[in-house]
């Protein structure tokens, strides 16, 4: 009878102790599933894009979206529209671990990386889907090996759009046009191509050019029309040039030792969102590309949309630019080059 009695505890204990387990890992799952089981910890995002830029705007999202998924305990912490860093002293700061998150153009990553100049090289991409194709294949593979190597981890590429020239002094409707003009550059391709037309290139943030442009410290700017319009480009200069001459990508990038650290489930999170928000962001460039052009002119710029019979003469006063990459990026450059050039 007592060994019964006995058998009948240990029998019961057991399945208490095996309920007990059951639900405690029912509970994990369920955590899991609401956000809970990540490490808590706060990203510091930067970013010096006015902040109603498509690329902000998707910048933004995937910050909440982040946040959101992991139930407040991956917060990711934003500072908008250069509050924290101005595009110049970004990229420093995101490798020296100033701040773990930064979002910054491809054209000031290439003095740091060579090979990332390739979206400055003149009319390397005739479509916006071909930049898509190009960034999520071998090409992009090629670029974010080589970032990592300098210690950032290229989360996102984001779609900038298409750079244009607006300038105060005359319409620019042939490389001719540009001779005697002082041009704020973006970066040195940039200033190569300027050079190349026949003016001098001038090197400035995206958040001095207004006062530049209105003092007559430059005659000119080379940037996108997403930001010429939102930077107000209309109030300081008469003429807008549509020639495409290159494709500008924004990076969202990490710095390298504080992603490695950070947990698996962190990892997979960022990248998932990350992936989910660059393809919006690729999505608007388009449309903004063609709304903010638009927009431009009804407030008053002249635009000259170069006729695509004439972009040739365009293109060959544009040839050295792209040796200069190939000396700068090395093999890396040729190879990048080529794989555009195979599509």
């Amino acid at each position: 009878m007592k060994k019964w009695l006995l058998g009948l505890c240990v029998s019961v204990i057991a399945m208490v102790l095996l309920s007990a387990c059951n639900s405690e890992k029912a509970n994990d799952k369920a955590a899991a599933d609401s956000g809970d089981g990540y490490e808590a910890t706060t990203i510091r995002l930067a970013y010096n894009l006015p902040q109603d830029h498509h690329v902000s705007i998707g910048i933004e999202d995937f910050a909440k979206k982040v946040t959101e998924k992991s139930d407040g305990k991956v917060k990711v912490q934003v500072y908008p529209a250069g509050q924290l860093l101005s595009d110049k002293d970004m990229n420093q700061s995101i490798l020296a671990g100033g701040v773990e998150m930064g979002v910054n153009s491809s054209t000031l990553w290439a003095s740091t990386v060579p090979a990332m100049g390739i979206f400055d090289v003149p009319y390397v991409f005739n479509d916006y889907s071909a930049v898509g194709e190009a960034v999520n294949g071998e090409f992009g593979d090629k670029l974010r090996g080589a970032m990592e190597e300098k210690g950032a981890k290229v989360l996102m590429f984001a779609d900038y759009g298409y750079v244009q020239f607006a300038n105060n002094k005359r319409p620019l409707k042939s490389p001719e046009d540009f001779k005697g003009l002082k041009i704020r550059s973006i970066g040195d391709l940039p200033s190569e191509l300027i050079q190349a037309y026949g003016a001098s290139p001038v090197f400035m943030g995206g958040g001095e050019v207004y006062m530049a442009l209105q003092r007559d410290t430059v005659d000119g700017a080379t940037s996108g029309t997403t930001a010429m319009l939102q930077r107000k480009y209309d109030e300081v200069t008469k003429y807008l040039t549509i020639n495409n001459y290159a494709y500008l990508e924004f990076l969202l990038a990490v710095n390298k030792d504080y992603w490695d650290g950070l947990p698996q489930k962190t990892q997979d999170l960022l990248t998932e969102v990350a992936a989910e928000t660059e393809t919006w962001i690729r999505e608007q460039a388009e449309k903004e590309d063609s709304t903010s052009a638009k927009a431009l002119e009804e407030k008053g710029m002249e635009v000259y949309v170069v006729p695509q019979d004439e972009l040739d003469v365009w293109k060959d006063a544009a040839a050295p630019v792209r040796d200069v990459f190939v000396k700068n990026a090395g093999d890396l450059g040729q190879e990048l080059l080529d794989l555009v050039d195979e599509k």
